[in-house]
């Protein structure tokens, strides 16, 4: 197909989000080789020095801002996201990581301290999701993180974890980046409420 590459280029700048290659080329009409081609071509032009670079997982691709400048760009954007990721989130989002798909329930047991609200804000920040329930008695939830994840961990696939102690390494520089942020496990989006997701189970709230 003529201009395929620009065409692929307009697609990921207006979608904003990860679109699957495969879909890309069904809807294109042209064989996965060839979008696989040009997706390969900008990400080839989209890299280095460039503010955007175009990043593949899951078979999905999308645009993302160069990770050289992130200090720059959050002085200037502020962005609330990232935060909003607390010591408590960071502990609960590496243990999900590592023994996914797991439930609540199992990450307080590792932690020792209730997790539902960092399990909440996690899920409402697009890190981690439900993917399922539990065979046990109440069939909990089942959690486990999202491409979302990938994405700020700059990981292809979950396959790409690094070790436990690498990972620790990365939270650890997002909390320095975030600089003095609470530790305290509360809310910290919305009010104080049983989320929704969590209905049926047993919750304690500690104000």
């Amino acid at each position: 197909m003529k201009n395929l590459n620009n065409i692929i280029e307009s697609i990921l700048f207006i979608s904003g989000k990860p679109v699957e290659i495969a879909f890309i080329a069904e809807k294109l009409e042209v064989s996965l080789a060839e979008v696989n081609k040009a997706i390969e071509e900008l990400k080839r032009h989209y890299s280095g020095e460039s503010g955007i670079h175009l990043i593949t997982f899951n078979k999905k691709a999308q645009f993302s801002s160069n990770p050289e400048y992130v200090k720059s760009v959050e002085s200037v954007l502020n962005p609330i996201k990232e935060r909003e990721l607390t010591n408590a989130m960071l502990e609960t989002l590496a243990i999900v990581a590592y023994k996914q798909p797991v439930t609540r329930v199992e990450i307080e047991e590792i932690r020792g301290v209730d997790c539902t609200y960092s399990v909440q804000n996690l899920t409402k920040l697009g890190l981690i999701e439900a993917v399922g329930r539990k065979e046990s008695i109440g069939k909990p939830l089942l959690f486990a993180t999202t491409d979302e994840f990938l994405k700020r961990f700059s990981l292809s696939s979950i396959d790409e974890l690094p070790d436990h102690v690498a990972l620790l390494g990365k939270l650890q520089s997002i909390e320095q980046n975030m600089g003095n942020v609470t530790t305290v496990e509360k809310p910290m989006l919305g009010t104080v409420e049983i989320p929704e997701f969590l209905e049926g189970e047993k919750v304690e709230v500690v104000e």
